[in-house]
């Protein structure tokens, strides 16, 4: 399986609206990508594991899917619509990562 993360980093000055996010954005994206997906994530960060730190990330999104290849294959054509869309829930830059899980 593999995983796409996107984490948004967390700045003084970033905003994040998370009802827009959960409720447009990924089912958006969920929608795009079609049968490809087979799970989607999203967290929010509460703290630091220093106490009384804010958490390095606003928001951690996870999107599952079976192969680097099928990800490819159905992001490649929305890529830029779903991009696109960043500014109407945030002014942080996402961070992507693609992983394989192991465990």
């Amino acid at each position: 399986m593999i995983k796409v993360h996107v984490l948004y980093p967390n700045k003084d000055d970033v905003t994040f609206d998370f009802d827009y996010y959960c409720n447009k954005h990924v089912p958006m994206i969920v929608g795009l990508l079609g049968e490809a997906v087979t799970g989607a994530t999203v967290d929010a960060g509460i703290a630091s594991v220093v106490p009384g730190e804010a958490a390095p990330y606003v928001a951690i999104s996870t999107i599952s899917f079976d192969s680097i290849e099928s990800f490819q294959t159905a992001f490649g054509p929305h890529a830029e619509k779903i991009k696109a869309d960043v500014p109407n829930f945030t002014n942080a830059i996402p961070i992507m990562q693609l992983s394989e899980q192991k465990l």
